[in-house]
């Protein structure tokens, strides 16, 4: 089981979004049928873009608040969220925690990958964690 982190600037579009989960998910050889679900920062649920992919996919959207995230330890933190968002870190972090609300071992499969399309501004974060059993 795979959970799926984003952390996006605001108002992303959902193409942007199929194809940073489409290239991670080629790029490591996994498979879609392994989501569990997406995971991000609470201000983000408002996100059309991530709320439509979860409901094309049917997949869960798990959120959580910027003090949680940032107790979490991630290979990867950038200090300059904290000013902005509260936690150096919301793509990464926000995999693990979902994955450590079904499991205690769980594993970064993938750290943070940045994704922007050429004809758009806005950037994504996808990082994915896996549950292991």
């Amino acid at each position: 089981m795979l959970w799926i982190g984003i952390g996006c600037q605001q108002g992303i579009s959902l193409q942007l979004v199929d194809m940073g989960i489409m290239q991670v998910f080629q790029q490591y050889q996994l498979s879609d049928q392994d989501i569990a679900g997406i995971a991000t920062i609470n201000t983000k649920f408002s996100e059309i873009a991530i709320r439509e992919f979860c409901r094309i996919y049917n997949l869960p959207l798990k959120t959580f608040n910027a003090e949680t995230l940032a107790r979490v330890c991630v290979p990867n933190p950038n200090p300059k969220f904290i000013q902005q968002l509260g936690t150096p870190s919301v793509a990464e972090a926000s995999a693990i925690l979902a994955g450590l609300e079904i499991t205690s071992e769980v594993k970064l499969l993938v750290p943070k990958q940045v994704f922007r399309l050429p004809a758009e501004t806005k950037a994504m974060t996808i990082a994915i964690a896996q549950i292991m059993t």
